[in-house]
């Protein structure tokens, strides 16, 4: 290498996108337990979206398949070669229909959080930057909204647009529909707090005074940093979806197994199993929710903590200051006189 080229400056690379996405970049910056709870939380969440999206292949049976070449399932029937998880009361495979459930919910997931943020985020960052009279009114609005518990939404929007007639996509707007009313106001409080420090930060000053419109200020300068903390809250979000979504089959205003495979209802079937010692019709929906539920929350709780710059640097070994004296020199100490 030429003395020329080692007099050049070195210029700093820009990591390719994929390493700067949300997920990937709390993972490379994470560290012992934070690590492994990061890692155990997309497994678990990695697994869920893969059963949902390959549910044609990995699941034996269809959502309400009741027999097959060799005739009608048994009802109840205990774990065995051919079902592998037991049969339903119904006579369908519990198997099927857990592997069927997590399309049901990645259904609801995708309809209800994506439309809860644009709504949100949107509302946020015009009363944030805008403010005035239209920023009163939206946070009174959010306020109250906010107030109305989700489940009793999710059951009398169950009613309002299935008429209880439980259908898949019924079901799934009730749910949706739920979850997005009761969750716009987080995204809409997070933006908003954050458009309202972020619009007198210099850069945005220096924006409008070379003559920047308005929307370009908000979509440009201040949406970028103002949805920073948006992965967290998709997060616990769609960990909240799954509950309404098995919380409203439990109770009766859920989907049918006829329209879709969804875990609340399963569960809700094998209440009068439990008595009569079978065990298998409930513990396998069960364990979905929980599983699935669990792995979306310490995705969640993984970024909440790596966000903070104290919480990430715990445990980290610190590294020994290089010395900058050359070698072969000595370093005088003026303490004691020693050398």
């Amino acid at each position: 290498m030429s003395a020329q080229a080692q007099a050049l400056p070195e210029i700093e690379r820009k990591e390719p996108l994929w390493r700067r996405l949300p997920v990937v970049s709390h993972v490379a910056v994470s560290v012992g337990v934070q690590r492994t709870m990061l890692l155990s939380g997309l497994a678990l969440t990695l697994v869920f979206v893969v059963l949902a999206v390959l549910a044609p292949l990995v699941a034996p049976y269809g959502y309400s398949q009741l027999s097959d070449a060799a005739g009608n399932f048994p009802a109840q029937d205990p774990p065995s070669a051919a079902h592998i998880w037991g049969t339903t009361v119904g006579g369908y495979d519990v198997f099927s229909r857990v592997v069927w459930g997590a399309q049901t919910a990645i259904l609801v997931i995708v309809v209800a959080v994506a439309f809860s943020i644009f709504v949100g985020v949107a509302l946020g960052l015009v009363s944030g930057y805008v403010g005035g009279w239209l920023d009163r009114i939206l946070v009174v609005i959010a306020d109250a909204v906010y107030a109305f518990p989700s489940l009793l939404v999710a059951i009398v929007m169950s009613i309002v647009i299935s008429r209880g007639q439980s259908s898949l996509w019924g079901g799934i707007l009730a749910a949706a529909f739920a979850v997005t009313v009761v969750f716009i106001p987080q995204y809409f409080r997070v933006v908003r707090a954050e458009a309202i420090r972020l619009k007198a930060e210099p850069f945005v000053e220096s924006a409008k005074v070379i003559g920047a419109s308005t929307w370009r200020v908000m979509a440009r300068h201040i949406y970028r940093n103002a949805t920073r903390s948006i992965p967290l809250i998709f997060t616990l979000n769609a960990s909240e979806a799954i509950l309404t979504l098995a919380a409203l089959g439990f109770l009766g205003f859920g989907i049918e197994p006829t329209g879709a495979a969804e875990w609340g209802f399963d569960l809700k079937q094998a209440l009068s199993d439990v008595t009569a010692g079978i065990w298998w019709t409930g513990l396998f929906p069960g364990l979905a929710i929980v599983l699935t539920v669990l792995g979306l929350t310490l995705v969640g709780e993984s970024i909440n903590d790596l966000g903070d710059a104290r919480i990430r640097t715990r445990g980290k070994k610190k590294r020994p200051r290089p010395s900058s004296a050359p070698v072969g020199t000595s370093v005088t100490h003026t303490e004691g006189g020693a050398a």
